[in-house]
């Protein structure tokens, strides 16, 4: 008998003011029909001024928990992967904690940028497998739009805030492929592709700084290694794309999404797709893609699922699980 890490509640928040494309018109030389042709974002969520990352994560995280039928203190971690916190420290997630009215355990954040949720689910997995947590919440949560350049039509574009979240809990399975929850998690990194994409502020400069991008070099990296990572990530689990139900990639950009689906030879219905309506919201797209896969009527029990990122860094990797 095996330890698995398996999902026993999800779901998500999204600020309530929605931005069209069309909204950037009046700032941009741009125009709904460029967005959509090179990205496939339609509209994305901009938190409002009094909302910041740990709000969105905790309405998220208080989601999942509902939807498991537990409570705060039934949990015995929590790991927020984020690239934008409210403050420097603490961990944007000890403020979860202490909005969830968390009383025991610990929590901490992560950082990847865009792989960050898939980096925070193999850290949770392997905090289940040792023994030391019996349940985590996972969560993804970003405030993108605080550290968008507004004349940078390239960028400011594509991000949206959001978050979602994931309660997983130590179940004992069989050992095989069939078994519900984590079956394998594959991690990478190469520091030297920096400059690819970063935030030009920190301790270094004094100021928050902003996103910036070299976004078709990103784009040259982003399908090879996105196919890399979740066929090494099959390989380990010990199953075939034949076997998969869903991929839910990072929704970065729609020509990514479809690039790797073609790689890994699975049609685009077998995709979870939210990129249109949220944009690229970093460490926060795939679990909001998950919950709002799952709200669908897509993503449904003992099916196979693919999760694939890539962010600053460059960090990629890929998640195999049943749900």
């Amino acid at each position: 008998m095996n330890t698995r890490s398996v999902v026993i509640g999800c779901g998500h928040y999204l600020p309530s003011r929605i931005v069209e494309n069309s909204e950037f018109e009046a700032t941009l030389d741009t125009n709904d029909e460029w967005i959509r042709s090179r990205s496939g974002i339609e509209r994305r969520h901009f938190a409002a001024d009094h909302e910041n990352t740990s709000q969105m994560a905790t309405a998220a995280a208080q989601a999942a928990l509902d939807d498991a039928g537990l409570g705060a203190d039934d949990v015995d971690a929590i790991i927020l992967a984020t690239s934008t916190p409210d403050l420097t420290f603490p961990s944007a997630a000890t403020m979860v904690q202490a909005q969830l009215g968390m009383t025991r355990g610990f929590a901490f954040d992560v950082q990847a940028v865009c792989a960050g949720f898939v980096f925070a689910l193999a850290n949770a997995n392997a905090l289940i497998l040792s023994g030391q947590v019996s349940r985590v919440l996972v969560i993804g949560s970003e405030t993108f739009s605080r550290i968008m350049d507004w004349t940078d039509r390239s960028t400011c574009v594509l991000f949206g805030d959001g978050a979602g979240a994931v309660l997983l809990e130590a179940q004992t399975g069989e050992g095989t492929a069939q078994d519900r929850g984590i079956l394998s998690t594959d991690l990478n990194s190469d520091g030297r592709h920096r400059e690819l994409l970063y935030v030009d502020g920190g301790t270094s400069t004094g100021t928050v700084g902003y996103l910036r991008m070299q976004g078709n070099q990103v784009f040259r990296h982003a399908v090879g290694k996105l196919a890399a990572t979740a066929t090494t990530a099959m390989e380990r689990a010990g199953v075939t794309a034949g076997d998969v139900d869903w991929i839910v990639p990072h929704q970065a950009n729609i020509r990514i999404i479809q690039g790797t689906a073609n790689k890994l030879n699975l049609p685009m219905s077998q995709v979870v797709v939210t990129v249109q309506d949220h944009g690229n919201t970093s460490a926060a797209s795939i679990p909001l893609a998950l919950s709002v896969g799952r709200d669908r009527g897509q993503i449904k029990q003992d099916d196979l699922l693919v999760m694939e990122a890539i962010g600053g860094g460059l960090a990629w990797g890929a998640v195999v699980l049943r749900w």
